[in-house]
């Protein structure tokens, strides 16, 4: 599991921080503007796709029934994947044509130039989600094989490629804004087929060759899909609330085409936000998901192939082992990031975007979203993994409506708290439902597994409380020191003084995780039995 974790945090690493180079670009060509809150919108639809399938349901309802059949039928095994494969490249193929008759329909109905936008965009980009769901699929067969590393690099190609697309429209061709965009939208689709061609060596080398197939009757294939239909809620529960921030967002805003204000049963109603509300909340989401997209989501998918294969022997004394180190390490990394990045969170985000079409007030913007938002993240990693555990069980049905419960609040709590805080509320709404989400899926598998899964949880919060303070004194202690030279050396010397003196507290205190995640040492704990 460490090994596994170990290696795709090295290469989510490297995909985050072009990632943050990535927004950077996008930051200064295109700023908090209605363009960039157009690219926002249209790209939501194939990237939550591939967070769903790529992050989750589909790879993660294959991955227990497909490590089930390995130890069985090596042939029947493959079947199974490429049958996954086919399918849900037909269904995706018959969803994106009939996507693309409704985006020109309603194309053809609008008059609003700014709604045209979004809709061309998001016609340009929607044959992506064939390609890169089909990629999800495809690396979820290779985590089975305990084979990351392909997988883990996809993102890479994204990032690569919509740099070199901004910076070539931006710098070489000097065309406009609306046409940048449109350049990204042609970069996201060559990433898909560049994907889907770096998969295709590994797999021959674990011995899966890609055929398509149709065995959908088998009884393999349709548990499959039983678990599928749920997983797409339980896991994107997160992803789909910050998709309900960005949409309320634009709801709630106002603009020149719309105005100030409008009218509601005779009443006349301030709109909360303004244009580039949208672009501010990505910028944060952007922001708050990478530590959640280098450490929380790379140990789910490290630990899924492991919980799958106690699950499958029925060893409910390891999973319930793994579940522990698994919940103890998603707290040794949260809780020193929540505290991290609401104390940097101003400078971080003056640093890396105010500049070119990104304002001074656009910071003030993001920044106070971005607050929020950080908060939930001890709720964000202890959720991946969480909903793992059922998956591994072949139970679905519990974070499906666990899901639904927080994205029922969420919308709930958006609608009430844009109008106190803003940016801000929609934020706080997602980190609240995080928590709910966590709180539910935990006192189910308390009576599912027992307590046993808890075993050492208060000691290692204590601990980590602990080694978080001494982290956050030397982090303020050195901005102080270092209060009148520029922000770029405040943060180069702070953060790694600061995660120095966290790993040296953690060391000190003698907190197991540090050895398991940095040396891959196992605990010699026991979890008990309930």
């Amino acid at each position: 599991m460490i090994k596994g974790f170990r290696q795709i945090v090295v290469l989510t690493v490297v995909s985050r921080v072009l990632g943050m180079i990535r927004d950077m670009v996008f930051a200064f060509f295109l700023g908090a503007s209605g363009v960039m809150d157009g690219w926002v919108i249209a790209f939501m639809i194939p990237n939550l796709s591939r967070r769903l399938f790529g992050e989750g349901a589909a790879s993660s309802s294959l991955i227990p029934v497909y490590s089930r059949e390995l130890a069985r039928d090596r042939r029947a095994a493959d079947r199974l994947a490429m049958t996954a494969a086919t399918v849900v490249f037909v269904l995706l193929a018959v969803i994106v044509i009939a996507g693309e008759a409704l985006v020109w329909i309603l194309y053809a109905l609008s008059d609003h130039e700014a709604t045209r936008l979004k809709l061309v965009l998001t016609g340009a980009m929607l044959p992506y989600m064939i390609l890169v769901c089909t990629v999800a699929i495809l690396g979820g067969i290779l985590n089975t094989h305990r084979h990351f590393a392909a997988p883990a690099a996809a993102p890479v190609v994204l990032n690569v490629l919509l740099i070199v697309a901004l910076c070539f429209g931006g710098w070489a061709l000097k065309v406009p804004a609306r046409t940048q965009v449109f350049l990204a939208a042609g970069a996201v689709l060559l990433t898909g087929f560049v994907q889907l061609v770096m998969h295709i060596p590994p797999l021959h080398s674990c011995g899966v060759h890609l055929r398509p197939a149709w065995d959908i009757r088998s009884d393999a294939f349709r548990r499959v899909l039983l678990l599928m239909g749920p997983m797409i809620l339980g896991l994107a529960a997160t992803q789909i609330n910050t998709l309900a921030d960005s949409f309320i967002a634009l709801w709630l805003s106002g603009s020149p085409e719309k105005g100030h204000f409008f009218m509601l049963l005779g009443w006349r109603i301030d709109y909360p936000l303004w244009e580039g509300a949208v672009s501010q909340l990505f910028y944060a989401q952007r922001l708050y998901q990478f530590p959640l997209g280098v450490f929380g989501i790379s140990l789910a998918t490290a630990i899924f192939p492991v919980l799958s294969a106690d699950a499958a022997r029925n060893d409910l004394v390891s999973l319930r082992n793994t579940v522990s180190r698994g919940l103890r390490c998603s707290l040794f990394i949260s809780i020193p990031a929540t505290v991290g990045l609401v104390l940097i969170s101003e400078p971080t985000v003056s640093l890396l975007f105010e500049r070119g079409e990104f304002s001074s007030a656009d910071s003030v913007g993001t920044t106070f979203a971005l607050a929020f938002y950080v908060l939930g993240l001890s709720g964000y990693f202890a959720q991946q993994v969480l909903t793992r555990v059922f998956y591994a069980l072949q139970e679905s049905g519990v974070p499906a409506r666990s899901a639904a419960v927080a994205v029922l609040v969420n919308v709930c709590l958006n609608l009430t708290l844009v109008w106190f805080l803003g940016c801000g509320g929609l934020a706080a709404s997602t980190a609240i439902c995080s928590y709910i989400q966590v709180g539910i899926l935990m006192t189910v598998l308390r009576h599912r597994l027992g307590p046993g899964f808890l075993h050492g949880m208060g000691r290692a919060i204590l601990q980590t409380i602990g080694a978080t303070i001494c982290m956050e004194v030397v982090l303020l202690a050195v901005m102080y020191a270092l209060r009148y030279h520029g922000i770029a050396l405040q943060l180069s010397l702070a953060v790694p003084a600061a995660a120095v003196a966290y790993l040296l507290i953690s060391w000190l205190l003698h907190i197991e995780m540090l050895g398991l995640l940095l040396g891959g040492r196992r605990t010699t704990a026991v979890v008990a039995r309930p």
